[in-house]
């Protein structure tokens, strides 16, 4: 397989955690999104809507969209599982990692906030401004979702919810969010990263990191 992707990418970083928890190997395309790689008439063609990540599978079948990725990987390779076989424990662990991959990334990546600087004319500190109160609201609804006394977030083992947060929690680190309130989102975080599918996802150890 074929991950195309960005180093910084948040939703190439879930695909990068669920491979890895997957054990399955995969062959990293960078895409640079800062020099609008993704916007390329060759890439266009494989990702309509110009985002990363893409999956390309051996065949060539093009897979788009994180969370659909997810659910592939899930239906075709169950094994560790990243969802609850009980369909109310799945339905919760879905809505603590939608919390944060619908309700909290979209408004707040890199092309919404360039949106608000070029269009709107954002400076810095108010884009950063706006990165950190979206995520102050979801990590707050998250911490509330979260399951208070086990390993991960959801359970015993890593879960969609735990692929969804750790990439966000990297953005608040970047953006200098203080994470003091949030003591259980620390406290699972430690948990992922000592984890190797967690730590050789993170963004600087990928080949496109700058």
């Amino acid at each position: 397989m074929r991950l195309y992707g960005y180093w910084r990418s948040s939703a190439a970083y879930r695909l990068r955690i669920a491979l890895g928890l997957k054990g399955l190997g995969w062959e990293d395309v960078p895409v640079h999104l800062v020099k609008g790689e993704q916007q390329e008439a060759t890439y266009l063609a494989k990702n309509p809507i110009g985002l990363v990540p893409t999956l390309e599978l051996d065949d060539g079948t093009l897979l788009t969209q994180s969370l659909a990725i997810l659910d592939w990987l899930e239906e075709v390779y169950p094994t560790p599982a990243l969802l609850p076989s009980n369909p109310l424990e799945r339905a919760r662990v879905r809505a603590a990692a939608h919390t944060i991959a619908v309700d909290t990334h979209p408004i707040q990546n890199a092309g919404v906030v360039k949106h608000l600087k070029t269009d709107f004319g954002a400076s810095q500190e108010q884009g950063i401004a706006w990165m950190t109160h979206w995520m102050k609201r979801g990590f707050a609804a998250f911490q509330a979702l979260a399951a208070p006394d086990t390993e991960f977030a959801m359970g015993d083992a890593p879960s969609l919810a735990d692929i969804c947060l750790i990439p966000q929690l990297y953005n608040a680190h970047r953006w200098g969010l203080d994470l003091a309130p949030y003591p259980r989102l620390t406290e699972i975080e430690r948990n992922c990263l000592a984890l190797p599918a967690f730590a050789n996802a993170v963004p600087e150890a990928q080949p496109d990191a700058e």
